[in-house]
């Protein structure tokens, strides 16, 4: 049975510091539960008021059309660019992150 192939190297061997590998996976396990918070977000948005909850929406009114109808249209679309952007700014942050958490784990090799 093949074996699988190494992950190149860095140097000094940092690659293969546990507490790198530490970093990666919280970082994984960060990305996967918002990645998961925002579909949940989506799908009550889209799913939840554009239809299940359109009927009980639908005796108020916004902009003139009725509340399960506007989500149905609009809203559902406007959740989900929101929740591009959440997404963006939140990877953006855990991202830095990881980059400073590998900095301070590489300078104390250093040193």
């Amino acid at each position: 049975m093949p074996s699988e192939p190494e992950a190149p190297a860095e140097p000094g061997g940092a690659a293969n510091d546990p507490r790198i590998v530490a970093a990666h996976g919280r970082y994984w396990r960060r990305n996967v539960r918002l990645t998961l918070g925002l579909l949940l977000v989506w799908a009550i948005a889209g799913l939840g008021c554009g239809v299940l909850f359109a009927d009980a929406l639908n005796a108020y009114t916004f902009l003139g059309y009725p509340l399960g109808f506007w989500f149905a249209q609009q809203g559902a679309i406007i959740v989900f660019v929101v929740l591009i952007l959440c997404y963006a700014l939140a990877m953006t942050r855990l991202d830095r992150r990881l980059k400073q958490e590998i900095a301070e784990i590489e300078s104390e090799e250093r040193s």
